[in-house]
């Protein structure tokens, strides 16, 4: 049975009218004669699954299996041509190609592993570095270069609920008071690096939650207190009235403090929180959850082309990290929708090995490492719609 290529089959993920449409918004394909918006993105997502270093391994990877550029709707890719099309073509495009797969991504994944049925969320930036003297507009430092990548981080679908990419300047707590719009009933978890009593009591007055760290300095008063389940690392639970003229203006209620000592660890911390209803051990946990983001910036730093760059323009830079994030969404869903019980890792490895493979996409998620030169055609057909 004739099969398209494991990258054909990654392509009607992409929901193709919308692309077209953020394509026609930002004018993206004005002046173009053959190098459209999708054979960039094409193109773009090949370097990401390949794992490209520079623009001749995606041309030589590309002209090394021609015959097969047809079922990706292709023409010949020359360095030049995409390197223009990186450099012009708005990364808008990408960005918002990012946030329609995300609502996709939503529809079909799981449940966080508490017990507790609220939203939870993290918040989070990593730092991106670049070298100053080859991209001299990401000055962060005299002799260092950056760009910082802002989250929110959804625990249940351990996917980014936002992104918004800044230079590395920029606080988290800045770009948090322009970008975050809290959800009645969640729950949101952060390090102290978000610790602005004023924007905290935006989030309580919105009806939802935040847990986070507490500076050793805080100046408070205690007003009652809760039995501390010492066992379970609890050292004390109690309810406490900010002091300071300014401190007790930005945020006038009451706050629960919690200090905990983390056995595996062995630390101690202390968290603030405006949630009096969850016990004491599971505000804890709650802020333990929150390295999965850390995993999650590792994950990708690791298996992402986010940290060497293929252009060296602000928009080349931000259009490779967006198709980035679609790739890595693209796995999500992939996971998710067929229900792929191996890492995203593995997975990324199968299609990295055979993207330019004609192959049934369902046979290659049953595959291991001793049969993957065996996979046999099936008549089972994947439902790749996102529709």
């Amino acid at each position: 049975m004739h099969y398209n290529t494991i990258m054909s089959q990654l392509q009607t993920f992409i929901p193709r009218h919308h692309f077209e449409n953020l394509t026609n918004v930002y004018f993206g394909n004005r002046y173009v004669k053959k190098f459209t918006c999708w054979n960039q993105f094409t193109t773009m997502l090949y370097a990401q699954v390949k794992g490209c270093d520079s623009l001749r391994d995606i041309q030589n990877g590309f002209a090394a299996q021609s015959y097969k550029l047809y079922h990706l709707g292709l023409p010949s890719v020359k360095r030049s041509t995409l390197a223009d099309a990186n450099q012009t073509r708005d990364y808008r495009i990408y960005e918002k190609l990012f946030y329609k797969l995300l609502e996709r991504c939503k529809n079909i994944t799981p449940m966080h592993k508490f017990k507790f049925k609220n939203p939870l969320y993290s918040l989070d930036a990593t730092v991106i570095d670049l070298c100053l003297s080859t991209f001299q507009w990401a000055k962060f430092r005299t002799t260092k270069g950056a760009i910082k990548l802002h989250y929110q981080f959804d625990n249940a679908t351990q996917i980014p609920s936002f992104l918004v990419i800044t230079d590395a300047k920029q606080h988290e707590i800045t770009v948090a008071r322009s970008f975050f719009t809290p959800i009645a009933d969640s729950i949101y978890c952060m390090d102290k690096g978000y610790l602005d009593f004023a924007w905290l009591y935006s989030i309580d007055t919105s009806r939802a939650f935040f847990v986070t760290r507490a500076k050793d300095n805080l100046n408070y008063s205690v007003v009652g207190q809760q039995k501390p389940d010492e066992k379970k690392g609890i050292l004390s639970d109690e309810v406490i009235e900010l002091s300071g003229f300014y401190q007790k203006k930005d945020y006038p209620k009451n706050l629960r403090l919690v200090r905990y000592f983390d056995k595996e660890q062995e630390k101690y911390l202390t968290f603030l929180t405006n949630n009096f209803l969850l016990s004491a051990f599971t505000i804890s946990q709650i802020y333990k959850a929150r390295w999965q983001v850390e995993i999650f910036f590792k994950w990708i730093k690791q298996n992402l082309k986010i940290k060497t760059f293929l252009g060296t323009s602000v928009n080349a830079v931000l259009t490779q990290i967006w198709i980035a994030m679609c790739y890595f969404l693209l796995l999500a869903y992939i996971k998710y929708q067929t229900k792929y019980k191996y890492s995203l890792f593995y997975l990324h490895r199968l299609i990295k090995e055979t993207i330019l493979e004609r192959l049934n996409l369902i046979d290659l998620l049953n595959v291991t490492d001793k049969n993957l030169p065996k996979i046999k055609n099936t008549e089972q057909q994947l439902d790749l719609s996102l529709y």
